[in-house]
């Protein structure tokens, strides 16, 4: 699954292509991805021009001067595709710019949607009404995760993990954050010191902001295993492009089990039996 940095390279990756063109075709390709496509988003958005594009949590947006934005999630499979030499069965979306460019939404599971709304009500679009600050944003603090996580009896991970407190932040990019802040994702969030959520809010920006294109992030899922057991599996911090040895910690039970665990080293899916 997309996770926010490859959300935000996504939005950055098309800025380029779409910003300041005017679009001279917008054909959706099939009638649904996971809910129904807006019958109106050709009518819509032919012949509009991008004025901006942006990104909330994991949803991408991309403006137009008709006041009208055109909200995409990627799901499970999505991806963007620019100036495609051959259209493929899972092209479920194909913009064209004045320019002659083209960029297709690529979605073979079909569990991303594209909406639109009102590009000045964006901020009450239903999903973004509930969300926390951006992990990238001013907004998340040490003092501001301190109060939201006063008297809260449940693990770090999971208060991290709802969209309620922080906004888009993955089991990847938390497992990873906790990591480099030397918690224990198990830990009550309630429990956790100012010093170490200072730790911790440098450890989400630095998990998350991959603006560097040097840069590797290795992170594996964590692995939880029943409630007696607490078996997971933690890594990994963040490597950079001359690369460090994975480094992992798991339950010695772990082995004697066969468990069967997916890492995502460098954007490559590897499958680990512990």
């Amino acid at each position: 699954m997309p996770e926010l940095p490859e959300v935000e390279t996504t939005v950055r990756g098309l800025e380029p292509v779409l910003k300041g063109q005017r679009l001279t075709s917008v054909e959706p390709r099939r009638a649904d991805l996971r809910k129904a496509i807006p019958v109106d988003l050709r009518q819509r958005m032919t012949g509009a021009t991008v004025t901006a594009l942006g990104r909330r949590a994991k949803y991408g947006l991309i403006d137009t001067d008709r006041g009208d934005t055109l909200v995409f999630h990627l799901g499970m499979s999505g991806r963007w595709r620019v100036d495609p030499s051959e259209l493929l069965a899972h092209d479920h979306l194909l913009i064209g710019t004045e320019a002659g460019r083209v960029v297709a939404l690529n979605d073979p599971r079909r569990f991303g949607f594209l909406d639109l709304w009102p590009t000045d009500d964006i901020a009450n679009y239903p999903p973004f009404l509930s969300m926390g600050p951006e992990p990238l944003g001013p907004d998340l603090t040490a003092a501001y995760l301190l109060a939201a996580l006063e008297g809260r009896g449940a693990s770090i991970k999971a208060m991290l993990l709802d969209q309620r407190i922080v906004a888009g932040l993955g089991n990847i990019y938390v497992c990873e954050a906790l990591h480099m802040a030397r918690i224990a994702p198990t830990r009550a969030a309630g429990r956790i010191s100012v010093v170490r959520l200072e730790r911790l809010v440098e450890a989400i920006s630095h998990g998350v902001d991959r603006r560097d294109p040097g840069r590797r992030l290795v992170a594996a899922r964590l692995c939880q295993a029943r409630r007696r057991t607490r078996l997971f599996l933690q890594a990994v911090a963040s490597l950079w492009s001359r690369g460090r040895t994975v480094r992992m910690r798991r339950d010695r039970q772990a082995a004697d089990r066969g468990r069967t665990v997916d890492l995502l080293v460098s954007n490559v899916p590897t499958r680990l039996t512990i």
